[in-house]
């Protein structure tokens, strides 16, 4: 089994739960060989991926990251 943890840290908590609800759907369907446990305390998401195999891993932590970064963007242009 590999793991990979991810701790983000934002200016706000109103940052980090809009960030957090926006990967709710994306955790709900799940990435084939993955298991996904996130959660949010104040102004940090925490985000653990754990995969059977190295490349479904590598996968699901760029999906992820992807992710963030897209909801990051969105909220920029809104």
């Amino acid at each position: 089994m590999f793991i990979s943890r991810f701790v983000f840290n934002f200016d706000s908590s109103d940052d980090a739960k809009i960030v957090f609800e926006s990967l709710d759907p994306e955790i709900k369907y799940k990435i084939p060989k993955t298991n996904i446990k996130a959660s949010l305390f104040n102004k940090t998401i925490s985000l653990e991926i754990e995969a059977k195999d190295i490349s479904s891993l590598r996968a699901a932590c760029n999906s992820y990251l992807r992710w963030i970064n897209t909801a990051l963007n969105v909220k920029k242009t809104v």
